[in-house]
């Protein structure tokens, strides 16, 4: 019922865009009212830090009023990090983690997140919340290999998630339900700071959707130095699953507990996806 008044509201508001765009005075509207949703914005209070979102939809909105409860364990990994330490935040989104890590322990972020509808959230966030010394975005996708290939996206939504570089399959293995695509340059971890100059982080956040354990695998001089990353598994995805605990094991990290929100809990969908904890000892 929701989704079939959703999709009504969408063509009222289609159809009202439309005629507008035909008037010097209805393009005008039409730009005002994109320029203010831009200049939206969410207070968040989390751990004693106060941090800025740029809302311009719903699903931003969602991102913002779900902070400390869509992935307490992520907020919990980021308060435990060491103060000032280098974090590769893989599959940054719009910054959420980037800049709660860089506030709360003045970490020197490096934010990689290649969706071009994300970039200007991303950096819109670490703006206003004034972490530009902070916070380095890299807009490439990490994959298995310095190599050209496509990035394909099922949402073009500000905010969205769920896409893959070089692959057709989502976080579950299964095939994507693509809607948009355009052709990019992939780096490997390893590659990030030898060709790069990136420096070598001392903790990783991964939650790229799906090729996870394809980056793991081309990162083993990376991971070799790290002491711990929390990384979004989908236990559906039983291939991913088993290469993401072998890449790990052989860099000598340990599984210290898997986790997701109480939000998740029966969920079809996402029932199954954990963010798991890795440490070095």
């Amino acid at each position: 019922m929701m989704h079939s008044l959703k999709e009504v509201v969408k063509s009222v508001i289609r159809s009202a865009a439309t005629g507008l765009s035909g008037s010097k005075i209805g393009r005008f509207f039409l730009d005002e009212v994109v320029t203010d949703a831009m200049q939206r914005t969410h207070n968040v209070r989390h751990g004693g830090v106060s941090l800025d979102f740029t809302v311009p939809n719903m699903l931003n909105h969602f991102r913002a009023e779900t902070f400390s409860t869509k992935e307490p364990e992520t907020l919990e990994w980021i308060e435990a990090l060491p103060e000032g330490s280098v974090l590769w935040d893989i599959g940054a989104n719009v910054g959420l983690y980037s800049c709660y890590a860089a506030k709360k322990r003045h970490c020197r972020v490096y934010a990689f997140e290649p969706s071009v509808f994300n970039l200007e959230l991303l950096a819109r966030n670490i703006h206003i919340n004034r972490l530009v010394d902070y916070v380095t975005i890299v807009p490439l996708p990490l994959s298995d290999g310095v190599r050209e290939s496509t990035l394909n996206m099922t949402s073009t939504d500000w905010g969205g998630a769920l896409s893959s570089f070089g692959e057709l399959y989502g976080d579950d293995g299964k095939m994507m339900k693509k809607v948009f695509d355009f052709q990019t340059l992939g780096i490997s971890m390893d590659a990030v700071v030898e060709m790069l100059g990136i420096p070598l982080p001392m903790n990783i956040k991964m939650d790229v959707d799906g090729i996870e354990h394809l980056i793991l695998k081309s990162g083993k001089n990376i991971l070799q130095q790290v002491q711990s990353v929390i990384i979004e598994v989908n236990e559906d995805f039983a291939e991913q699953d088993a290469k993401v605990s072998q890449h790990l094991s052989d860099a000598g990290l340990q599984l210290i507990d898997k986790k997701h929100s109480a939000m998740f809990e029966g969920s079809a969908r996402f029932g199954r996806s954990y963010n798991q904890i890795w440490r070095r000892h």
